[in-house]
């Protein structure tokens, strides 16, 4: 029987002002994108259709061509596509009974995060 370890990694860094707005926006993006799919997926619900990942996920390809949400091209697709997939775990969660319907993001409220995947990103000069 084999076991597998999880492993998570925390890391703290300064960012120098041009990274620190490349992340605001990074972060602006991630939250337009969950809060579009959310309501995507609630309008569809309540024409009694069902929104898998891959249906959100040629959404957001299709958001990005059009000339208002155009902007999404200028951050990184990863942060995105795992918005797409937490809101997928959400939904999960609430037809399985383990949490209730999910929530909109709040500029205010929510907690400014994304995530990057090992293939997202790499490690230059330490």
């Amino acid at each position: 029987m084999s076991t597998h370890v999880k492993r998570a990694f925390k890391y703290r860094f300064c960012p120098t002002d041009a990274q620190a707005a490349e992340l605001s926006r990074t972060f602006g993006c991630v939250r337009k994108v969950y809060n579009m799919a959310l309501a995507a997926r609630t309008e569809a619900w309540a024409r009694q259709e069902r929104v898998n990942y891959n249906q959100s996920s040629a959404m957001l390809t299709a958001w990005k061509k059009t000339e208002e949400l155009a902007f999404l091209n200028e951050v990184s697709s990863v942060p995105l596509q795992q918005a797409l997939r937490h809101l997928q775990g959400a939904f999960a969660n609430f037809f399985s009974k383990r949490a209730k319907y999910p929530r909109f993001k709040s500029k205010r409220k929510s907690r400014a995060s994304a995530e990057y995947t090992s293939s997202a990103f790499t490690f230059r000069d330490g």
